[in-house]
């Protein structure tokens, strides 16, 4: 970067005297604002679950799941501490609910979605709707929409927290809403939601008769089992891409788009002994790791990993896999969002 020239002091009494009206020059601020290429505060990082694990069992017997509302550890880029965020635009947190708990419904307008670390056959309720919980699933609460988790077995249930809660922050447009009963109605079939969009067909409404209008982002929940056949399969029948191995996005059956307004969701497999080529992108990025042990080396940093640990990577950093097991990624970002402003870009290198 070019050396710039300290202010003279005729210009640095000009600034004085605008700084008590609220006023700055942009010439000594344009290389900050306007930057030649992404500059952010993020850097690259992996929570290992096997340390997470026992601070969040810990977490259990000091606050109990009504009082905290959601039992969650954050996990804070170190890059931005303080800032409860792990990129600029979202939110991660390992949410724990210990066996008998319900965490009490509430609904905002932050998107969030569940990524199922551990447990089995745990629920969260959306909209009425009661949703079991697997190994593996990904399953959204829309913005706005009520919900609300419980676990009813004698196992704790855990699982990743995404959400684009700094995204909205920074709109100044946060709202939230405590559910005065304390708990939904089930008011749905659990799968309704999967089942009437799940399966390449959408109902045909009419106004007011519909029985239950289409919303945007309608289809909450994405079993893993459907996921990994979809992945095994492509392992037959598709070549490997040099850069992500098989990826595949989570989309929306209603239009095809991002499974979320704010949050796009991938998985991908990638093949024991497989080293991707270098790739970069303006999209800050959260990765999960459901299966397989391998590397992930983010510009000159190496981050290890196994099942469950979550990686960061931050926005255009170079980014290369390689997999010592068959293993298998989920990860999210805001490339959606960025897509329909015209910001997003990648490179792929060789």
């Amino acid at each position: 970067m070019e050396a710039r020239t300290p202010p003279s002091a005729e210009r640095k009494a000009f600034y004085g005297k605008i700084d008590g009206l609220h006023l700055a020059p942009l010439w000594e601020a344009l290389h900050l604002l306007v930057t030649q290429q992404p500059q952010t505060p993020c850097v690259p990082y992996v929570w290992h679950y096997a340390q997470v694990r026992g601070h969040l069992m810990e977490s259990g017997q000091l606050i109990g799941a009504q009082e905290a509302e959601r039992r969650v550890l954050i996990l804070e880029n170190p890059g931005m501490p303080g800032q409860g965020c792990v990129t600029r635009t979202l939110f991660a947190g390992l949410q724990l609910v210990l066996p008998g708990e319900v965490a009490p419904s509430h609904r905002h307008v932050q998107t969030a979605l569940r990524l199922i670390i551990e447990g089995h056959h745990a629920y969260t309720a959306v909209e009425g709707e009661r949703i079991p919980m697997e190994r593996g699933d990904f399953i959204i609460t829309p913005a706005w929409a009520w919900h609300e988790h419980g676990n009813d077995t004698s196992q704790p249930m855990v699982w990743l927290d995404g959400l684009d809660i700094p995204m909205v922050r920074m709109f100044d447009a946060g709202f939230s809403e405590k559910n005065p009963q304390g708990r939904q109605l089930e008011t749905r079939p659990s799968g309704d939601s999967r089942v009437r969009y799940g399966n390449n067909l959408k109902p045909v409404t009419s106004g007011a008769h519909a029985a239950r209008p289409v919303q945007a982002y309608p289809l909450w929940h994405y079993p893993y089992s459907r996921s990994r056949e979809v992945l095994e399969h492509m392992r037959q029948a598709q070549e490997w891409h040099p850069h992500f191995g098989l990826k595949m996005e989570f989309t929306n059956p209603v239009d095809g788009g991002p499974a979320m307004p704010t949050i796009s969701a991938f998985i991908q497999l990638l093949p024991k002994g497989f080293a991707s080529k270098a790739s970069r992108s303006t999209d800050g990025t959260v990765i999960a790791v459901l299966e397989g042990r391998g590397t992930t080396y983010v510009g000159d940093q190496r981050l290890d990993w196994g099942p469950n640990d979550v990686l960061v990577v931050p926005s255009w950093h170079t980014l290369r896999h390689q997999a010592r097991e068959d293993s298998v990624l989920f990860s999210y970002s805001d490339r959606g969002v960025q897509q329909k402003l015209g910001l997003w870009r990648e490179e792929l290198l060789d």
